[in-house]
């Protein structure tokens, strides 16, 4: 059959919600998501999930998970590797044949181009890799080219072997076309003004267009190594609305829909043209608390807290199906996850916490939200109960970008936010929520720890230290469960949930691959 193309006004009209459609197009994928969190689509910019999403699809990663099988980690651009016998080199030997999307053929000189510029931007997802030891003065001698085709990486750390490789599959480390990349370059940008809307990567989607909280356009690459995708495009329209998804999807002018609320769900369950896929999520969910906003300063007052989320009432009802309670830093599901909820709702135990922090009438404070189902409902929850204790939360709805934006600026009182690990090790949440080396307001390492003025206890710091040495992963993985005993115990987040993506699609829609560690969709094996 011959494949029909969406261009100019045809494109636009699918973007529109007036015009019923008896079907999607059968060579374009159309799901509609949120995409208010995208504030750059440059792998060493991106922190957000949307944008995640779309840079796994468009780019090849050192080490990557294949939709093939999501649960195991392989070589991306990288075909082989080996370690030095004293875990600190790491020779890491291309892929052979593999082309970027501008035609020009990938070379190591394109990795070292990629890892040194990530680490001299040294925005917030640079964090995953200064672990290394990589600074904007010594990177240079630690990331070098040996030849076309093989890279040499140094760390000055004591790192388990393991870990390294983990990170080596963060979407920071995706591999940049540098000839176009540099001919991009304005006032010496390294070119991210022109990546933060635009793509220079190999993988098997090329980044067609993205308007800001409107849509965002995949077109399949049909040079990428393993084939060429199965549908011609993805596009994405930004619909926060779970309600207005649902009613989509049944109308049929959408394939999928990625925020449905458990009554939506239910409602659609029935319907013999939609099915629904589920997937654990390692997305944990909490509350910041910055101990720059003085009642937070007292570990009582912060521990008080804990006993002043309803966590059984919100997952029994408007977070059925969507998140699981979960109390601790690490997701369930992986190695060293940490079973168990040793905190519920109990006023009276808050109570007697904040008499003996000094605040035994309470306090009036901001809670940041974003601005969409269920996180409003949720922040709607925690201020009901809070106000049993005499705290008077004010609720602060806004989009993600402005909530990211203040959280990163720790110009928060409390925040609602979800951390999705940017590797699947137990270390990757270990660093941002044990890590602050600097509390300082201009400090380099901005991790969750440094965001709300942690002032870290040393046995905090020795334990987390101990975890990354630790050759024996048995070991090492029950250091990682004794250290989210220590946050329990005293720490400024109130961990609450576990997230499971749960998605709704249009039952000819095949093979969508959902990654169980950050809930991003990949869509090369995807058919319609």
């Amino acid at each position: 059959m011959k494949l029909r193309f969406l261009h100019g006004a045809a494109l636009s009209a699918l973007l529109l919600t007036s015009t019923a459609y008896a079907e999607t197009p059968g060579n374009t994928l159309v799901v509609a998501k949120a995409i208010d969190d995208i504030i750059s689509l440059d792998p060493a910019s991106n922190y957000e999930h949307s944008g995640t999403e779309t840079i796994n699809n468009v780019y090849e990663q050192l080490m990557q998970f294949e939709p093939e099988d999501v649960t195991k980690l392989v070589g991306g651009a990288v075909e082989s590797w080996t370690v030095s016998e004293d875990g600190k080199t790491f020779e890491l030997k291309l892929r052979p044949g593999q082309v970027f999307h501008s035609g020009n053929a990938m070379t190591s000189n394109d990795v070292v181009f990629s890892l040194q510029r990530m680490v001299k931007m040294n925005k917030a997802p640079a964090f995953a890799v200064t672990q290394f030891g990589w600074t904007a003065d010594n990177i240079e001698k630690l990331v070098v080219a040996r030849d076309p085709m093989r890279v040499d990486l140094t760390i000055t750390t004591d790192l388990a072997p393991s870990l390294v490789i983990s990170i080596l599959a963060n979407n920071i480390t995706s591999v940049l076309d540098e000839k176009l990349v540099l001919e991009h370059v304005t006032a010496n940008d390294m070119g991210a003004g022109w990546l933060r809307n635009n793509s220079a990567g190999s993988g098997p989607f090329v980044l067609k267009s993205w308007k800001p909280n409107e849509s965002l356009v995949l077109e399949a690459n049909p040079n990428f190594r393993l084939g060429a995708p199965k549908v011609q495009r993805v596009l994405i329209r930004h619909v926060a609305e779970p309600a207005s998804q649902r009613l989509l999807l049944e109308r049929g002018d959408i394939d999928v829909a990625r925020a449905l609320t458990p009554d939506l769900m239910q409602g659609v369950a029935g319907n013999p043209d939609i099915a629904i896929q589920d997937s654990v999520e390692a997305s944990v969910q909490y509350l910041a608390v910055n101990e720059k906003f003085e009642p937070f300063k007292k570990p009582e007052v912060r521990k008080a807290l804990n006993y002043l989320v309803d966590y059984q009432g919100m997952v029994d009802t408007f977070l059925k199906g969507q998140w699981t309670v979960h109390q601790s830093f690490w997701p369930k599901g992986f190695d060293a996850e940490l079973d168990g909820t040793p905190y519920k709702l109990d006023v009276e135990k808050a109570k007697e916490l904040l008499a003996k922090g000094g605040y035994p009438d309470g306090f009036t404070v901001k809670l940041n939200v974003r601005n969409s189902s269920p996180y409003l409902e949720m922040a709607q929850s925690i201020q009901n109960t809070m106000s049993l204790a005499n705290i008077k939360v004010e609720i602060n709805p806004s989009d993600v970008k402005q909530l990211v934006t203040a959280y990163r600026g720790r110009q928060h009182e409390l925040s609602q936010n979800a951390w999705i690990p940017d590797y699947r090790d137990p270390q990757s949440h270990a660093y941002a929520f044990t890590y602050n080396p600097d509390n300082s307001d201009d400090a380099p390492n901005k991790t969750a720890a440094w965001r709300n003025a942690w002032e870290i206890p040393q046995d905090v710091k020795d334990l987390a230290a101990a975890a990354v040495k630790e050759r024996d992963t048995t070991k090492r993985m029950q250091i990682y469960v004794d250290l989210q005993k220590k946050l329990q115990e005293d720490s400024p987040y109130v961990f609450m949930f576990q997230g499971m993506t749960r998605i709704a699609e249009r039952k000819n829609v095949q093979s969508i691959a959902i990654d169980p560690a950050n809930g991003v969709l990949y869509y090369r094996l995807t058919t319609k």
